[in-house]
């Protein structure tokens, strides 16, 4: 587990510089924008393969249960993670209520993601992992709330970003759906 620790400490440690734009402008003093987007980039990147592959050596030496969820989580999970891959969506920079109403559509979606296989991995791999997840958007949000990041405006009606992001997540959600299995190793129905 030490390696999928080190992975989510290197990938959210990270995504924390912007938490502190101080550290971030120092840093880009020092390297450079270009070359700081690209260290950026590789240390993230490195931080995602320790985590993928920290959960899979994880896995492979068996999971280490802590408590067993109802069968009926399930169910929540999925409808849980509509909701996630439809605000993942609103990330596109064009004004729409649903990204207005979220504000940070991202750390809405990371939340929205974690708290979904929190309710579902009764495992201490799986609770920290996602849990380390749902900590750092939490602590995200608070940040972003406090340098006075409004994020995205709210506007009274929907618009095509709207329909653009209902539909570009409903077809991200039955393509995971169905990838699940593949890509993660767990069937999803």
């Amino acid at each position: 587990m030490l390696v999928l620790i080190l992975g989510i400490v290197v990938f959210l440690g990270i995504h924390s510089v912007p938490i502190f734009p101080e550290t971030r402008a120092r840093l880009i003093a020092q390297l450079g924008l270009g070359p700081f987007k690209i260290a950026y980039a590789l240390v993230a990147i490195i931080g995602f393969a320790l985590i993928v592959w920290g959960f899979h050596l994880y896995r492979e030496d068996g999971l280490v249960p802590v408590w067993t969820p109802p069968a009926w989580m399930r169910h929540v999970t999925i409808l849980l993670m509509w909701f996630a891959f439809v605000a993942l969506a609103c990330m596109n920079p064009a004004p729409g209520r649903i990204r207005g109403w979220l504000r940070h559509p991202m750390l809405v979606a990371i939340k929205i993601w974690a708290l979904a296989h929190l309710l579902i991995n009764g495992d201490a791999g799986g609770i920290l992992l996602f849990g380390s997840f749902l900590a750092w958007a939490i602590f995200d949000r608070i940040a972003v709330k406090k340098r006075g990041d409004p994020g995205a405006p709210r506007i009274k009606s929907f618009t095509g970003a709207d329909a653009m992001a209902l539909g570009l997540g409903t077809v991200a959600y039955v393509a995971m759906i169905m990838l699940h299995p593949i890509l993660i190793g767990v069937p999803v129905v």
